[in-house]
């Protein structure tokens, strides 16, 4: 009989969540304070939340140093965040039914400023790994909530200038990350790379008890989730934590472990499938009993949204993929520094914010499907230029490069987003915003992995073939070797494989060349990635024409 009660409640909750039954509930509310001072509140946090996720990159091996760890040891300092972060992305919008959205915000920040300053004085690797995963649990809830915030507290025809500034957060701030985790770390000590969050936070909350606010079908649905008793869905929670926990995991140690010549990435490999499927059937059951999923699968049922959702993971797994290459390639084969690796990135996060905003006034206008349209051509043109690097670039050349691939993206972000909100209803808008982080989450650390595995294999296959011609029988390697051999101190006369010099002039050729095996690798990746982005535009024609100024209750 108690049973029945929880099941009737629950079904309760999830009709009065829909629009059709309380129309009162998706009528326009506006907040009491200027919502571009709540823009401005939430998007603090989540630009220190989305810094924090690649300012620690540059400062591995000063953590290692410190803390007594191996290089590989301290990358458990990434990978923790990433699995916690992935874990609680889609999850968010659940735990708003419960305590409401303000109050579910606040907590992640509290949290994750807490966790943060434990992490700062973490005397040993193994605390530092923990407090990081209750820092990823925190960051994960900040930029969902800010996005969904963002689309209430603004109009559907200013929504695009709303997401400009989130798009600021979470698009400059991968690019200024590592030029400040270097700075910080060679300056002063890694630990600041974490102290540094902690004001940041108390501002924060200060500032988001003030001024943000619920609006009333938030309110409404933490009430009627309470009155129901509805419980937490543990077996939900557990399916999707292991899901994406294991994905991330896969994604982050693949290379290193060889892919699936480790059995521990086969097992997750295994248990990654078996858990998705497993999920899947479960939420839809869930949805069928009239329970509220963790998950809302339906959103997949829109064209829009099922589309920005794969455009949205493309964006991130362009985006973080070259933020990763970039600085690899001008630091192992050009010789930068660190700092200066960094500096190759700062101007594009400067170009991207001087375009957001004129992208954010342009998507009120223009069909959003013809700004993503330019922004993948912009990219995909970008790509191809790229594809011109060689050995003797020089910096300028770098930077444009890199900002002429920033004013590409510029022009996806906020259109992509734009459109995953059309036809959604408003009590949808956390669960919109939890799964279009959740692609760009996952596309980004997809993006990294599939850079990390292509580089050292494309590279391995041209060192191969290059390696063929060094043989006493090419009479071009033979005739180098003599030259260099009278370089180092050697005679060039004779036999040019023997005698003093000779073993200095073949190990100087053969780091010549895998320098140039290294570059060749380089382009084949830009390759790849210049012909993915450019399969993405003919998903544009399957969007649906967006009505201008579309309500977020369109299409219903």
């Amino acid at each position: 009989m108690a049973a029945t009660v929880v099941d009737l409640t629950e079904a309760q909750f999830s009709e009065a969540s829909s629009p059709e039954h309380h129309p009162a509930m998706e009528r326009p509310w506006r907040p009491r304070i200027n919502p571009w001072i709540i823009a401005m509140t939430v998007t603090l946090a989540t630009f220190m939340e989305v810094l924090d996720s690649s300012i620690a990159n540059v400062a591995l091996p000063h953590i290692a140093g410190g803390l007594g760890a191996t290089q590989d040891e301290a990358t458990w300092v990434l990978t923790a965040y990433l699995v916690a972060n992935a874990i609680i992305l889609p999850a968010g919008a659940y735990m708003t039914t419960f305590i409401g959205r303000k109050k579910f915000y606040m907590i992640c920040v509290a949290l994750f400023g807490i966790s943060s300053a434990l992490c700062g004085f973490a005397p040993s690797l193994p605390i530092l790994i923990f407090c990081r995963i209750l820092q990823g649990v925190g960051g994960g809830g900040l930029a969902p909530s800010e996005q969904a915030i963002l689309a209430d507290t603004f109009p559907p025809e200013k929504r695009g200038q709303a997401f400009a500034m989130y798009g600021l957060a979470v698009v400059c701030a991968p690019a200024i990350g590592p030029t400040l985790g270097g700075y910080i770390t060679d300056n002063f000590d890694w630990r600041w790379i974490f102290f540094l969050n902690v004001p940041i936070c108390l501002i924060s909350l200060f500032l988001t008890s003030r001024i943000v606010e619920d609006p009333p079908y938030v309110k409404k649905q933490v009430e009627l989730s309470q009155k129901g008793g509805i419980k937490l869905d543990f077996l939900g929670f557990g399916l999707l934590g292991l899901t994406f926990g294991s994905l991330e995991f896969i994604l982050d140690k693949g290379q290193e472990d060889d892919w699936f010549a480790s059995k521990l990435i086969t097992f997750f490999t295994v248990t990654v499938v078996v858990a998705f499927v497993t999920m899947i059937w479960w939420e839809l059951k869930q949805l069928r009993d009239g329970h509220r999923p963790i998950l809302n699968l339906t959103l997949f049922k829109r064209r829009n949204f099922a589309i920005s959702f794969v455009l949205m993971f493309v964006l991130g797994f362009s985006l973080y993929g070259t933020t990763i290459l970039i600085p690899q390639f001008v630091q192992t084969l050009l010789g930068y520094t660190a700092e200066l690796a960094g500096l190759v990135l700062s101007p594009a996060g400067l170009m991207m914010m001087c375009m957001m905003p004129i992208v954010g006034i342009l998507v009120g206008k223009i069909d959003p499907r013809k700004l993503i349209g330019y922004g993948f051509v912009m990219l995909t043109l970008s790509l191809v230029t790229m594809h011109t690097l060689n050995l003797g670039v020089s910096y300028g050349y770098l930077v444009f490069v890199r900002c002429f691939q920033a004013s590409g993206i510029a022009f996806l972000f906020i259109p992509i987003n734009t459109i995953a909100y059309i036809g959604v209803k408003q009590s949808e808008n956390n669960d919109v915003s939890g799964l279009t982080n959740l692609a760009r989450n996952i596309g980004g650390s997809c993006g990294t992995a599939f850079v990390a595995t292509m580089l050292i294999r494309r590279t391995a296959a041209h060192e191969n073939n290059m390696v063929r011609n060094l043989t006493s029988g090419n009479q071009a390697f033979m005739n180098q070797v003599a030259k260099l051999k009278g370089m180092f101190g050697g005679h060039s006369g004779g036999n040019p494989m023997t005698g003093a010099g000779s073993h200095t002039a073949q190990a100087y050729l053969y780091n010549e060349l895998h320098r140039q095996a290294g570059m060749l690798g380089y382009l084949d990746i830009i390759q790849y990635l210049a012909v993915f982005c450019a399969c993405m535009l003919p998903l544009l024609f399957f969007i649906p024409r967006p009505p201008k100024h579309a309500s977020p209750s369109a299409g219903h």
